[in-house]
């Protein structure tokens, strides 16, 4: 045990010296490095149509030859890997939790509940801009888009399919709604990283977002109103059949094989809410929410106890008799996860090289020196975050290396870091949704069944704020000065 200990602490220490000894790449290293990348990602994708996690593989290979290129030996860049994976563990432990909290919630009848009360309160023509609300308050409420992704979005996902909305657009309506709470929530982890990392206070940090992010969900909010009156002559569908008493055909199936006591059924649902406001760590209050819901599963539905404790691991279709409804209920898992979770880990370890190798950094570096206007200083900000959720397929990490970057850039400037942080969040927290590789881009897949690149267009909120707020400092709006 000893001799494992000290091999590990010596290539800890190989790590540190060689990273400190800065064997940068040269601009035209760093290029090559990620046009390398790329071109396998695209062209694998969009060409070839081949299995993404094959072609990160190779991205890993061409990265880790690059890094090789530069002196840096087997050991370090295995660390390198390991560091950009270690960043990002809390959202792969959330990954696992969140496939549980579904399972859990499909057998607790939560799912089914929140099905069986809405389904009515949604009509065709308002049920999106209702659903972009209300995704929008849950997010707000519990600082974490992954939940209500995995929670209401799948409810929501059910009911727009059952009305005949093209999927696509009800997932763009959901991640836009959920992407909002994750923005603004003074209880969101990337909202006050995005303030710690930019040394700016949380609540001057939500004040400088609510310029651009207000308005710019007032723009979706109407998007989403015209884009339902598209469908405001559907009919609800049952297994591809237009019937006139669907709700009523749907509660029946439901009350035939649950309970549904709303005080008992939503319990699970609201001790993860409670315990979100009392700034609970989001781990805590998910697997306290789970176990909720697995007593409610055994005890008020009277469910097998051993089935409800493999369900955790992966969920069985319903028994409604309705295909679409048994498949809704199916969901979850944490099985269900692999895919998106094994995508994750090697797109985190490619991240890993391209940040501590330095090839990210010279890239930045060399762009930022040429900046003179703010304008251009806050737009260069949004699409470093992009890069970096491209390049590391996480979006903490981007939060905290372009803070690092740029703050000196925006001193210089007499800008306010509030300004920064929500800069920082713009490009990070909001693209990182629209990438097919990144934890949260196949993390919103996974959970929702819609492919990432489908959804991408639709969701309007992360496509449309980063732009707003670019257009917004060009004209010199929402430029708060540096407070003395």
């Amino acid at each position: 045990m000893t001799q494992t200990t000290g091999k590990t602490t010596e290539i800890e220490t190989q790590f540190e010296l060689a990273l400190a000894d800065k064997k940068l790449p040269s601009l035209a290293h760093a290029i090559i490095c990620f046009l390398g990348v790329f071109l396998m990602i695209s062209l694998g994708l969009f060409v070839f149509e081949a299995s993404l996690h094959a072609i990160i593989f190779l991205a890993l290979i061409w990265a880790t030859m690059q890094a090789a290129l530069l002196g840096h030996s087997f050991l370090v860049i295995r660390q390198m890997m390991n560091h950009g994976i270690y960043k990002a563990l809390p959202a792969l432990y959330i990954f696992l939790l969140i496939g549980m909290v579904i399972a859990s919630y499909m057998q607790s009848g939560t799912i089914a509940s929140l099905f069986y009360y809405g389904i009515d309160l949604l009509s065709p023509v308002i049920f999106l801009p209702v659903g972009l609300v209300l995704c929008c308050l849950m997010s707000v409420a519990t600082g974490t888009s992954w939940g209500t992704v995995g929670t209401l979005g799948v409810v929501l996902m059910g009911i727009g399919d059952a009305m005949g909305i093209p999927l696509p657009i009800v997932a763009g309506m959901i991640i836009s709604g959920a992407t909002f709470g994750d923005k603004l929530s003074p209880i969101s982890d990337t909202t006050n990283l995005a303030a710690m990392s930019a040394e700016t206070s949380l609540y001057r940090h939500i004040y400088s977002m609510l310029y651009t992010t207000v308005p710019t969900f007032l723009i979706v909010l109407c998007l989403f109103i015209l884009i339902g009156l598209q469908y405001s002559n559907t009919q609800l569908q049952l297994n591809g059949m237009h019937v006139e008493t669907v709700s009523d055909t749907i509660r029946l199936a439901l009350g035939n094989v649950y309970q549904l006591n709303p005080l008992i059924t939503l319990l699970p649902l609201m001790v993860m809410f409670g315990l979100s406001l009392k700034r609970y760590a989001p781990e805590v209050s998910m697997s306290i929410s789970i176990l909720v819901a697995m007593l409610i599963a055994i005890v008020y539905q009277g469910k097998n106890g051993i089935d409800v404790l493999n369900a955790l691991w992966l969920n069985s279709d319903g028994t409604t008799g309705i295909e679409n409804l048994d498949m809704l209920l199916g969901r979850g898992g944490m099985y269900s996860m692999a895919w998106t979770l094994l995508l994750s880990v090697m797109a985190l370890a490619l991240g890993g090289i391209l940040h501590h190798a330095g090839f990210l950094r010279v890239l930045l570096i060399n762009i930022i020196v040429h900046i003179r206007r703010i304008g251009t200083l806050i737009a260069t900000t949004i699409a470093a975050g992009f890069a970096c959720n491209l390049a590391m397929g996480e979006a903490y990490i981007s939060i905290i290396l372009n803070s690092q970057l740029f703050k000196g850039f925006y001193e210089e400037k007499g800008i306010d870091r509030a300004v920064l942080s929500r800069s920082v969040e713009e490009g990070a927290t909001q693209t990182t949704a629209l990438i097919p590789w990144t934890t949260t881009g196949t993390f919103y897949a996974a959970t929702l069944g819609v492919a990432t690149l489908e959804y991408a267009p639709y969701a309007l909120l992360n496509l449309l704020n980063p732009c707003l707020s670019i257009i917004m400092a060009y004209a010199g709006i929402g430029l708060l000065k540096k407070m003395h």
